[in-house]
């Protein structure tokens, strides 16, 4: 079996991105996962962050109670995006800084369960393989 060698890419850089393939998650850092995430009120009630019956309040009024507790860091009126928000780091605030894992994964936004097949590169994602255990 031929050894694959990916390079390290930078999520700024698209260009710099790795065609995705199954299994390349497993050793990766997350990289993904300091991208800018943008969810749907959809997202938001399976994060348990809303209940339902608030989709009868005014969206601005859900982002402006979301950004108080730290959870979105910008809201899009005209299309209803929120965007949640990123740790000092550039982590998402979902994301466990010591194992690099998803805390909510079951309940994971759309756009991280379709990721990379959307996003800013289609079929490539920020591969960045994990550091060794210090």
């Amino acid at each position: 079996m031929k050894t694959r060698i990916i390079a390290s890419a930078d999520p700024d850089r698209l260009e710099t991105w790795a065609r995705y393939s199954n299994g390349l998650c497993r050793d990766c850092q997350a990289t993904c996962c300091t991208l800018p995430v943008e969810v749907r009120f959809d997202d938001l009630i399976r994060l348990e962050l809303v209940d339902a019956f608030e989709r009868d309040e005014p969206p601005k009024n859900v982002a402006k109670r979301l950004s108080k507790a730290g959870i979105v860091e910008h809201f899009n009126q005209k299309h209803g995006i929120f965007t949640l928000t990123r740790l000092a780091n550039g982590d998402c605030l979902f994301l466990d800084r010591k194992t690099r894992l998803c805390t909510v994964y079951a309940k994971r936004p759309d756009t991280c369960r379709n990721h990379p097949h959307v996003g800013p590169r289609p079929g490539y994602c920020a591969y960045q393989q994990k550091q060794p255990a210090r």
